[in-house]
């Protein structure tokens, strides 16, 4: 643990197995009675009761029963046994008020208090979370990119401002919002992977849902599609007006009550740090946040179509590919030989050897092997060469002579060859011509296709807004294309190429 994570005067000094303990209850045999406990401590702690007696958490059990449910009565329970069980896992805290004594035998043996420690008031707060966790209620919100956009919007005019207050409360409101995107996201997309792997799939309800489904993915990932520029110039305007003033206005608003302030300046330099890696690529090879969920959306469209196409299949056979691929793999186990296992083999993939036929023709030059089957007069088989695979007459099995025309096939050749030498020379004259820009140069036809074609190869690779520079290389030249504040016009004989906020270059390239 690092000091920076120590600095609340011990209070998160707890250690691994300290942790672990925390948890005990949900494993012991009376784990049920436990629950209800817990519940009826923090049912009270709700109502502003943190310090309850033992007579109180049986008050409290009691009102919970009398709402229904299994949660047994007070009475039903050991509870001082049950307290003090919680106290040692440390999930409670234990003390002493005399105070509370109504008479002078309670003062004597002590009236014990009982409350939620921090941590152990954590550990039933998950437990409570995963036992009310409805998993289909996972969707993924189209709304919060709207709001995104806006608070980074507010946030770089408070920070140009120094409105610290509001820097603040955006700053909050955007670190929110990208965490409970993130954690949507990923709730979704792993209830969709076990969606498409299990094998317990109601047909009838995912043909039901199947079009929503594929809308809300495609809805979300339009507006994904639409917001990621947006935010990423967003969040670029905010740098603009000064990170180091931001995280440190930030850290000074904030009011937490422990931790020194190079503590609170590492820490919202850290949440900034998580959003730019969110809207903005770190670097080329890795993309932003942004990107790799639009990728993970549209690969679930990919999938959750793909299953409507098994499940069509499936519907026409009568049975499921599961059901047919498990029978196969029994009679494979139960083949009494290997012979049957590779005849089985052969009758169900058909993989074996092919059966060629062919028998000599009286005049072999007549068809020729560059016509048509369509064409040509149909051949007399025996019926012992069809069945059998075994000629009865003449073993000759020659074919027609192949014909072959050397002449034409090296006059087309000659020809590829010769649009070859006019493409690199072409290439090579317009890398002359736009030494200094395309400003004044007039491409001709074949040098305008080049470019296109191009320009065609280095945005092939790209997902999403172009961010960075892409290239591709062909006939000797290499063409550049970089984001840039301006526009490039490229001119020809055909008409006039606008390339809007891209900077456009060639350059020769040396070859082997």
């Amino acid at each position: 643990m690092t000091d920076s994570q120590s600095y609340a005067f011990g209070l998160d000094a707890l250690g691994l197995d300290d942790r672990m303990r925390l948890f005990s209850f949900i494993t012991s045999p009376e784990r049920h009675d436990y629950l209800w406990v817990l519940r009826a401590i923090d049912h009270a702690r709700a109502n502003y009761q943190v310090v309850l007696s033992t007579e109180a958490v049986a008050q409290a059990l009691d009102a919970l029963a009398e709402r229904g449910g299994d949660c047994p009565r007070g009475d039903e329970v050991e509870l001082a046994a049950r307290l003090d069980a919680l106290d040692d896992w440390g999930v409670l805290d234990r003390t002493q008020d005399a105070a509370r004594a109504a008479t002078l035998a309670e003062y004597r043996r002590r009236h014990s208090v009982y409350q939620f420690t921090e941590a152990g008031h954590r550990a039933f707060t998950a437990v409570e979370s995963v036992l009310g966790a409805k998993m289909e209620e996972t969707s993924l919100s189209r709304t919060v990119f709207a709001d995104l956009l806006e608070d980074l919007e507010q946030l770089a005019a408070a920070n140009r401002g120094g409105d610290g207050d509001t820097v603040l409360r955006r700053f909050k409101r955007i670190d929110s919002s990208l965490n409970e995107v993130a954690e949507q996201a990923a709730r979704f997309y792993a209830m969709l992977g076990d969606l498409t792997r299990t094998t317990e799939v109601n047909a009838a309800i995912f043909q039901t849902h199947k079009d929503a489904l594929i809308s809300h993915l495609r809805d979300f990932h339009n507006e994904l599609q639409r917001y990621s520029p947006l935010l990423y110039e967003a969040a670029t305007a905010v740098e603009e007006t000064g990170i180091d003033r931001l995280v440190g206005t930030a850290a000074e608003q904030d009011d937490r009550p422990f931790g020194t302030f190079a503590d609170r300046l590492a820490d919202w330099r850290r949440r900034w740090e998580g959003v730019k890696a969110w809207l903005a690529p770190p670097s080329v090879e890795l993309g932003s946040e942004v990107d790799r969920l639009s990728h993970a959306t549209f690969n679930a469209i990919s999938d959750i179509t793909g299953m409507v196409r098994q499940l069509a299949d499936a519907r026409r056979g009568g049975v499921s590919r599961e059901s047919q691929l498990r029978h196969l793999a029994a009679w494979f186990v139960n083949a009494p030989t290997m012979a049957a296992a590779h005849a089985l083999y052969d009758v169900v993939f058909d993989l074996s050897g092919p059966l060629h036929v062919n028998r000599p023709h009286e005049e072999p030059e007549i068809h020729p092997t560059s016509a048509s089957w369509w064409d040509t007069e149909a051949v007399e088989l025996s019926k012992t060469l069809l069945e059998k695979g075994r000629s009865t007459g003449n073993r000759d099995t020659r074919g027609a002579k192949v014909r072959r025309d050397e002449a034409t096939r090296r006059q087309l050749q000659e020809h590829q060859m010769e649009l070859v030498r006019k493409d690199r020379e072409s290439a090579l004259a317009m890398t002359d011509q736009a030494r200094d820009g395309f400003a004044g140069t007039v491409l001709d036809d074949r040098q305008l296709g080049l470019l296109l074609r191009l320009i065609d190869k280095a945005v092939a690779e790209r997902h999403g807004p172009l961010r960075h520079t892409v290239s591709a290389a062909s006939h000797g030249i290499r063409l550049s294309l970089t984001p840039a504040d301006g526009d490039t016009v490229v001119s020809a004989k055909s008409g006039t190429m606008r390339l809007a906020g891209l900077s456009l270059a060639v350059e020769r390239v040396k070859t082997r």
